[in-house]
């Protein structure tokens, strides 16, 4: 899925430009090429806030919509260009699965009683398992907070202590599983804070809590929807 350039005249030195937009994965595995809006007005980029780096684009494959880096020009003389996108109307629901093959019921998890936060952690592995990602490491990656285990296709990110994983985490996360062309999700045993609630259910990002019981319980609808469906 490509698009051709589009012409851009800078508003700051009136210079021409051609710009084609970047490619991005979406989680299925298809392209994404944010849709430029040809014939909408360049602006120069004065400031920055996050939620002016990212843009919404619906993926043509999936029907799923993802927040991807708003497309920008150099100019020469120095401007920083932001260039328009088109953006997909808001539906009732963000996300349409595609059709599948009823998948063979899965068995019940058997959880494991929490006592450590080693426990939290395996817990959180064997429920990857369960859900049926693949591949998953034996050993650990240290995160800023809390612990990342990687699978295939997915990166998790699990917080063990009493500490409520909060917007950084949430985004530094998702910023990493892009840049990776992966998928993401998170476990904790306290929760979430209420902006990163918020920001995992915009971008798509599957929250879960672990209880004492070890029983991992979604808290979002991309986490119900991946137990309903699995990886």
């Amino acid at each position: 899925m490509t698009q051709s350039g589009m012409p851009v005249r800078c508003p700051v030195c009136r210079r021409e430009h051609v710009y084609a937009p970047p490619t991005y994965t979406c989680g299925c595995g298809a392209p994404v090429v944010p849709p430029l809006a040809r014939g909408a007005a360049v602006a120069p980029v004065t400031d920055r806030t996050w939620a002016d780096a990212w843009v919404t684009v619906r993926c043509q494959v999936c029907g799923r919509q993802g927040q991807w880096p708003q497309p920008e020009l150099g100019c020469g003389c120095g401007a920083v260009l932001r260039i328009p996108v088109r953006t997909p109307p808001v539906t009732a629901a963000a996300h349409i699965p595609l059709p599948r093959t009823a998948p063979a019921p899965r068995p019940a998890f058997q959880p494991i009683t929490v006592r450590t936060a080693r426990d939290v952690v395996t817990v959180a592995a064997l429920y990857l398992r369960w859900l049926g990602y693949r591949d998953i490491r034996g050993a650990v990656e240290r995160a800023p907070s809390g612990v990342r285990v990687a699978a295939e296709g997915v990166i998790a990110l699990i917080e063990p202590s009493v500490r409520p994983l909060s917007l950084r985490d949430v985004e530094c996360l998702w910023l990493t599983a892009m840049a990776e062309a992966t998928t993401c999700l998170c476990f904790s045993l306290a929760g979430y804070e209420d902006a990163a609630h918020a920001r995992a259910q915009a971008l798509s990002v599957p929250l879960f809590v672990i209880d004492l019981t070890g029983t991992p319980q979604p808290v979002n609808s991309p986490a119900d929807e991946l137990l309903a469906t699995g990886a």
